[in-house]
């Protein structure tokens, strides 16, 4: 009769749903057999003379026939009803949306899941994974929803934008990295969402260390540290800023970013933030001891750089296997490597190298191939020229091979 399934009815009468379309609306009064009486004005059967009298302009004399009190309110409840439906279908229109909030839910959960995969996983599939969940926000994204389904849409667009430009930049296209964060960092505007400029910032930053814009790094950071909400992500943006101002020989910088870093783990961190994602936009306690001991060993303090490092490849080895991150604890031993050499000690230094040597070829990032040949380097210092053992750990540093952007395994 009312052209409404049953179950849709059932939750009419419950009061969990409601009629919003006027067409829907229409049909199910037609379909009780509404008396006309009954009815709001929009839904009774047009008749002559049942049209809404208007309203008279400013200053325009009123006729005999609007004098009459009763046909004056009449018309005017009229206008007013009609009002009301006009209102009802523009609200129709504004509330259509192409996305539901299970699809929101199931692209959230796609992402959480791949930001945990990328830290243990390895990189191909995972960038896979990426442009196909942002092809689809993209394509939420020129239809129309919600502001507030929009607002969700832009921050996961931009999510993984952002996870775009890490596995970007993991894989040597610096290029292609920054081209990722401009496109984040527009969504983050449109989100408006701190913790996601920040996290951008912050990324530039570190693409920026591990180019010859070394300067450029520390100054990205000093951006992210004013928009960095408290907790994990200020943790992160202070640790990134300790080890860029190391990298150019700021020590003053670098020894307070560090503080900065212990100020920062006393917050709480906005469980509304990017770190809800988990995985790679998360900064534990593991990953800060590496960034500690990074900035330590380019300071030239060993002791310490080897002390933190060891610190985090515990904390890896101990952790639940889906935390560990291949990328951060290989670093983590080349600054032990580093910090060995630094003191002779080139059986303990070998011992350290010897698992990066063996990470599969898919697992060797940029980062590693280029910290790689520095201990290349640190091998061919004159007073280890006599040493077999040093010259065999300098080739086979000279010789390590990094992930290669051109490799057909990207397409494959």
């Amino acid at each position: 009769m009312t052209g409404l399934s049953q179950g849709f009815l059932s939750m009419l009468e419950a009061g969990t749903r409601r009629l919003t379309n006027l067409d829907k609306v229409a049909n199910f009064l037609r379909g009780i057999e509404a008396p006309d009486i009954l009815l709001p004005p929009p839904f009774r059967e047009q008749h002559p003379g049942s049209t809404p009298l208007p309203l008279p302009h400013p200053g325009q004399p009123v006729g005999v026939d609007q004098v009459a009190t009763g046909e004056r309110t009449e018309g005017l409840r009229e206008l007013a009803a009609q009002a009301a439906a006009q209102s009802l279908q523009f609200t129709e229109e504004i509330t259509k949306s192409n996305v539901s909030d299970v699809e929101l839910e199931g692209l959230e959960s796609k992402i959480t899941r791949i930001a945990a995969d990328y830290v243990h996983a390895p990189l191909y599939p995972l960038f896979h994974d990426l442009l196909s969940t942002r092809d689809r926000l993209f394509s939420l994204l020129s239809g129309h929803q919600p502001p507030g389904q929009t607002r969700e849409l832009y921050l996961l667009a931009g999510t993984t934008c952002l996870l775009l430009a890490h596995a970007s930049q993991n894989l040597g296209d610096q290029e292609s990295a920054i081209a990722q964060l401009q496109t984040a960092w527009a969504f983050a505007g449109h989100a408006d969402h701190n913790d996601l400029r920040a996290w951008v910032k912050g990324t530039a930053a570190l693409i920026a260390e591990w180019s010859t814009h070394r300067r450029t790094a520390l100054e990205y950071t000093q951006q992210a540290i004013r928009l960095a909400p408290d907790g994990e992500t200020r943790i992160r943006t202070a640790a990134i800023e300790a080890r860029a101002a190391a990298r150019i020989g700021d020590r003053s910088t670098a020894l307070s970013a560090l503080k900065e870093v212990e100020r920062a783990r006393e917050q709480r961190t906005d469980p509304n933030g990017l770190t809800r994602f988990g995985g790679l936009l998360t900064f534990p306690e593991a990953k800060q001891a590496y960034y500690i001991g990074g900035t330590y060993a380019l300071l030239g303090e060993h002791e310490l750089a080897e002390q933190h490092a060891a610190a985090a490849i515990h904390l890896y080895e101990t952790g639940p296997t889906e935390q560990r991150s291949y990328g951060d604890e290989a670093l983590a031993r080349l600054d032990i490597v580093t910090a060995r050499i630094a003191a002779g000690e080139i059986e303990g230094a070998g011992e350290q190298l010897q698992p990066i040597l063996e990470l599969p070829a898919d697992r060797r990032i940029r980062q590693l191939g280029d910290a790689v040949q520095g201990v290349a380097r640190l091998l061919e210092d004159p007073r280890f020229a006599r040493s077999r053992v040093v010259r065999e750990l300098a080739d086979a540093a000279r010789g390590y091979q990094a992930i290669d952007t051109r490799a057909k395994a990207l397409t494959s």
